[in-house]
């Protein structure tokens, strides 16, 4: 008897891998049979020899699956799980959990009054914001300081809501978010961490924008982050180092701009003056309406010196920016009757990433075409006529290019579905 099978093999390609087609395993698998018996097998699949040669077909087959769903996790593209952990890994880096919606709250009360970190606010749904970069109440009575729900997702927060102060503290006298907040995300899916590894790949360098972008991501809790700089000797307001600058952002010279959504201000700090090589400076500037100035002091406690050395660290904390929708579907009687909250779901589900996709970011161009994929998988009785977005409640574009000092957010009261 032969040690040699009909049956087609796995192959290694320089194109990747390829796994023969079932009817040729299955083809491969018969010929080797009629020749175990001598020839002459009824081929019929009927037959008791056509079903063990089906079944030996099927458990072929599910063993070049099994291999090749292996051999794609391999590659950092297409890793997914524990498998994606372990690439991860070789950059030191780990899956980032579930993180707050954060939001800028307006802190309204007597002059010189202290907002610490671990301050409290709620908001009409009776969720609960915490303070996370300190604060002192200015002379004009006001203060905006960035705070982050205290239960990790994405907690829906809408301009306006987030009024009561959870704690007291003498001089505090009123809280308002006047812009919605930035939903935060669930545990990060495999397309955010295959993004956030390939930005990443210079954590362990020092004085570059990718290391800088890199430590400031690692920072926990950190929803989204965008680094530049402005090597000139004058302030850059326009388009500069390839970013479109759309809200004309005044960057001073010679310095580092950071925008970071999320995380502890103490803890942006830090990571922002580690990365960054001493000599430029940072961002003071305000930007665009409802952006906000974090600073910091960063203390140098390497041990080699006294007395320690303070540093003064800056950076920016996005305007919160409301993107509006205008979806048009074709009328259906099949349509479900709840088609409203659906599309709104799957739209708010694909801008924050819920869905495995990338999610809207600082700086970067929203296209309204992203979102017609998962409008379409609520079934196959949508029929989408239009889609636009826009900054205004009555949006026209097809796409949107976001400044470097904003933070694109949803809420599903700015989704408007029309049926025509």
């Amino acid at each position: 008897m032969s040690n040699t099978t009909n049956v087609p093999q796995v192959q290694f390609t320089p194109t990747g891998l390829v796994i023969p087609q079932e009817s040729a395993i299955l083809a491969g698998v018969q010929q080797d049979q009629n020749a175990a018996f001598g020839g002459n097998l009824n081929p019929a699949l009927t037959a008791p020899q056509g079903q063990l040669a089906t079944s030996t077909t099927a458990i072929v087959a599910n063993a070049n699956t099994t291999f090749a769903t292996f051999v794609n996790q391999v590659d950092p593209d297409t890793a997914t799980g524990f498998m994606q952990d372990a690439i991860g890994r070789i950059y030191f880096l780990t899956r980032l959990p579930a993180v707050p919606t954060v939001v800028n709250l307006q802190c309204v009360g007597a002059f010189n009054t202290p907002i610490p970190i671990g301050a409290m606010a709620q908001d009409t749904s009776g969720n609960i914001y915490i303070c996370q970069a300190a604060g002192v109440i200015p002379v004009s009575g006001t203060i905006t300081l960035p705070f982050a729900a205290q239960v990790a997702g994405p907690t829906a927060c809408p301009a306006d809501t987030v009024t009561t102060i959870y704690q007291a503290i003498p001089g505090w006298d009123a809280v308002n978010n006047t812009s919605p907040g930035v939903a935060g995300a669930n545990v990060e899916t495999p397309a955010a961490f295959e993004y956030r590894r390939q930005q990443s790949v210079g954590i362990n360098a020092q004085g570059s924008l990718p290391a800088i972008y890199a430590k400031l991501f690692a920072v926990p809790n950190v929803i989204d982050v965008f680094v530049t700089q402005n090597n000139t000797d004058s302030v850059q307001s326009g388009a500069f180092n390839g970013n479109p600058n759309s809200t004309s952002y005044p960057c001073a010279a010679r310095s580092i701009y950071a925008a970071v959504v999320g995380g502890s201000g103490v803890a942006v700090a830090t990571a922002l003056w580690q990365a960054a090589n001493i000599g430029p400076g940072y961002q003071t500037a305000t930007g665009s309406a409802g952006a906000t100035v974090i600073t910091e002091s960063i203390q140098d406690t390497s041990g080699y010196q006294y007395p320690i050395p303070t540093y003064t660290v800056a950076y920016i904390a996005p305007a919160a920016t409301p993107i509006y929708f205008a979806v048009q579907l074709a009328t259906n009687a099949n349509l479900p009757a709840n088609i409203v909250t659906l599309v709104q779901q799957a739209i708010i589900a694909s801008f924050t990433g819920a869905d495995g996709s990338l999610r809207a970011r600082i700086g970067a161009i929203v296209l309204a075409s992203k979102f017609y994929a998962p409008v379409s998988l609520i079934g196959p009785e949508v029929s989408i006529l239009s889609i636009l977005i826009g900054f205004t409640a009555s949006p026209a574009s097809n796409s949107l290019q976001m400044g470097i000092d904003q933070a694109p957010t949803i809420v599903a009261a700015n989704i408007a579905v029309t049926l025509i």
